[in-house]
């Protein structure tokens, strides 16, 4: 265990065909808090980002991240301020992805401006080879399953 007080975690995400990375990367996050907030990317955002939507519409990512039972509120992104969210919930922590770099670049930035004591931590991969969206092909997980062990 990290950090698990009363802190509120916010997460950020596509989340598209929802996999054990994924899985992996809310376990994590929970980890440093006792209410998690995961923010699913809205289509648009996802085609202006990667230049292509994503497989799975935001209705359907928002409902497969909720059937991991592991976040407490999941919400979809903002259409035009990506940080206005940030102001609504305020989080305590927020966790970042390995490799998550779109919308990071101000974010401490944002903070201050919003006059938040917000940390942001950089949350570990798990096994990006192989449990990464754009590696996948296969249709999303179902919950619950057994665990797969690291060895």
């Amino acid at each position: 265990m990290k950090h698990k007080t009363c802190n509120k975690v916010m997460v950020f995400g596509t989340f598209d065909i929802f996999h054990r990375g994924h899985e992996n990367f809310l376990k994590q996050a929970r980890e440093y808090g006792n209410f998690l907030i995961v923010v699913v990317a809205r289509d648009k955002t996802v085609l202006a980002v990667k230049g292509k939507l994503p497989r799975n519409n935001e209705k359907k990512r928002l409902i497969a991240a909720g059937e991991s039972k592991l976040a407490d509120k999941i919400i979809l992104g903002g259409l035009t301020d990506k940080y206005k969210i940030i102001k609504k919930h305020q989080p305590d922590i927020i966790c970042l992805g390995y490799d998550q770099q779109i919308f990071t670049e101000k974010l401490e930035e944002k903070l201050k401006e919003y006059k938040l004591k917000t940390k942001i931590i950089r949350l570990k991969p798990y096994y990006p080879k192989k449990y990464k969206t754009s590696k996948i092909s296969q249709t999303p997980l179902s919950f619950p399953r057994k665990r797969e062990s690291r060895s």
